[in-house]
């Protein structure tokens, strides 16, 4: 039997990361890449960050499914929470618990934080705010509904304003907008 190339290797990198959670200190960067890989896995520590209490794998299971499906958890199907339920249980929370990032009493069903948990928080800090939740979009939109109202009152001849001023005040406007989200996404940041 040939030795594999890789097994040695990777036996010595899961001895180190282990211990380095273990340390309760901090993770490695591309541990912290490899658990943030698997959007059930991002899920779950989003929905760990707004409970501070232990949560039900059930109360879980429902909120990753009704996210994964873009519905309410009154609106799921039972496929659709078992589905969820069954990979959370057999796969995501025993590799999070034991990489020390939760803590998964599978007896009980309840999951809890560690001190390793907001170590993520940057990293989720995005995936929390959806597109919806975007206003610029709707400005942009409005910048366009107004150069069409001023195009259309323009061309039906209701107001005497000559092409090349409607002209610059559309680009003038799209220029104000777009400075603006542009000053704006630099002050966020």
């Amino acid at each position: 039997m040939a030795p594999s190339a890789s097994s040695p290797r990777s036996v010595g990198e899961e001895t180190s990361r282990a211990s380095t959670a273990d340390d309760d200190s901090s993770l490695d960067p591309d541990d912290i890449y490899h658990i943030l890989q698997t959007r059930r896995r991002r899920d779950v520590l989003r929905y760990l960050r707004t409970n501070d209490d232990p949560v039900l794998l059930s109360d879980l299971a429902e909120q990753v499914a009704a996210w994964e499906h873009d519905t309410t958890v009154e609106n799921l199907h039972s496929d659709q929470r078992q589905r969820v339920y069954i990979s959370l249980y057999q796969s995501h929370l025993p590799k999070l618990d034991t990489r020390g990032i939760i803590n998964y009493d599978k007896d009980r069903g309840t999951i809890t934080a560690t001190d390793l948990t907001p170590q993520f928080d940057p990293y989720l800090a995005g995936v929390e705010s959806s597109a919806s939740d975007d206003p610029w979009p709707y400005r942009y939109a409005g910048t366009v509904g107004c150069s069409g109202l001023l195009l259309a009152v323009t061309a039906s001849g209701l107001v005497s304003v000559p092409w090349l001023a409607v002209s610059v005040l559309t680009v003038l406007a799209f220029a104000v907008v777009t400075a603006v989200h542009v000053y704006s996404a630099f002050a966020e940041a």
